[in-house]
């Protein structure tokens, strides 16, 4: 009786919230299973008296011994997945303990009964019912997590550069288009729009392999890459527009389309020769997480930590922090993992800002993680980065008609 009903009531309870919550259609299901599979335990107490008290004449022996067999199938399940995703050390030892008693409730309840009646119907219902079992977990924890991936897309479309009246300053419209065509919803943790200036200078004869070389490591630094042959002389781009396009926090809802217009705008007398446009997106896939809003933003010249992996060996660089509460996408994980929190990190340089999303226990959101752990968190909570461009437009039509 201790054991169904130690089983019974944290599994029904989770069952239900996933019925109730849960983010996919997967979800759903297990929580009906596991809701199903609470009411035969709690069944199964009553079954388990009766066969105590009156022993081998017992009616509902069957019942007993299906419903502690029910129990040490789900308490199997749930030690698997609590070993194997779980962090906190009380529900693994929870399971184990409760896998090994209703062991011992399944053997109890066997030698109890002088025999089976229909032994073929109860070891199929037995047989279906792990089957049943498995292929859920398996689905829901093995398969579901790791299939392909859904990524939306980006362009960007740069219109004609069009003067002013008084011919002092000329336009540039861009046009981002966001299309998601997936069957999967995201939030969107950061979006950055941001256009870097050009002069553009060609030797008419190869470069010396030293020049070329050194020009290539300086090239090398930057995120915004470019072709670099051997008769380009390296320039440094210069930053002269940026912004955040997609406001934090908003979502993507699946099979949707956006479009947003920005206008770079410069002097006619310029000394650029092109203009080169970068649109980045930094999305989390919402069956995988639940996020709340994002708070107050905090800033590191105000005195705010930040990782020393943010900085970057950079001290000057000023970062911009957001923090937003996350639960897990299921009631068991959100009972046996460590409580998490979305940090966003807006890392400003000189080429525009860098938009780094963290998904750390809390507490440990300052901690430097390795790339196994950062490629972990980032496939369980569908972390993607959709980046566009470079997209470039010249400016020689518009420094003829100046």
């Amino acid at each position: 009786m201790l054991v169904l009903l130690l089983t019974a009531l944290p599994v029904g309870w989770c069952g239900f919230k996933d019925f109730k919550e849960a983010l996919t259609f997967a979800g759903c299901v297990t929580g009906a299973a596991l809701m199903v599979a609470a009411l035969v335990m709690v069944v199964g107490v009553a079954a388990v008296v009766d066969c105590w008290a009156r022993g081998p004449s017992s009616n509902f022996g069957v019942t007993a011994l299906i419903s502690t067999g029910v129990a040490l199938l789900t308490n199997v399940l749930l030690a698997l997945q609590t070993w194997n995703d779980g962090e906190k050390a009380s529900f693994k030892v929870l399971t184990i303990v409760l896998s090994v008693s209703s062991l011992s409730a399944v053997v109890l309840v066997w030698r109890r009964l002088d025999e089976i009646p229909t032994p073929r119907r109860v070891a199929a219902a037995l047989i279906v019912s792990t089957f049943v079992a498995v292929a859920n977990f398996g689905y829901q924890y093995i398969f579901q997590p790791y299939r392909s991936e859904a990524t939306p897309l980006v362009q960007l479309n740069v219109g004609k550069a069009v003067l002013s009246a008084d011919r002092k300053v000329f336009s540039v419209p861009v046009d981002i288009k966001l299309m998601n065509h997936s069957d999967m919803g995201f939030y969107v943790l950061g979006a950055e729009f941001h256009a870097m200036g050009e002069v553009v200078k060609v030797s008419p004869k190869d470069l010396a392999r030293g020049r070329w070389r050194e020009d290539a490591q300086q090239w090398a630094k930057y995120r915004e890459k470019h072709p670099l042959t051997r008769r380009d002389v390296y320039q440094p781009g210069k930053l002269v527009a940026a912004q955040p396009w997609i406001p934090s926090g908003n979502w993507v809802e699946a099979n949707y389309e956006s479009v947003t217009r920005t206008i770079v705008q410069l002097p006619s007398n310029t000394s650029f020769d092109r203009l080169t446009f970068y649109a980045d997106l930094s999305l989390a896939r919402k069956d995988r997480l639940v996020m709340q809003q994002f708070g107050v933003p905090k800033y590191s010249w105000q005195g705010v930590a930040v990782p020393q992996w943010v900085k970057g060996g950079q001290r000057d660089n000023d970062t911009i922090i957001q923090t937003a509460e996350m639960q897990e996408n299921n009631a068991i994980d959100r009972y046996t993992r460590k409580k998490r929190r979305v940090t966003i990190y807006w890392r400003f340089g000189v080429h525009g800002v860098d938009v780094s999303p963290v998904i750390a226990p809390v507490g440990e959101e300052n901690r430097t993680f390795s790339a196994e752990t950062t490629r972990a968190v980032g496939s369980r909570y569908g972390l993607i980065d959709v980046l566009a461009g470079p997209v470039e437009e010249s400016l020689d039509e518009i420094k003829a008609r100046h």
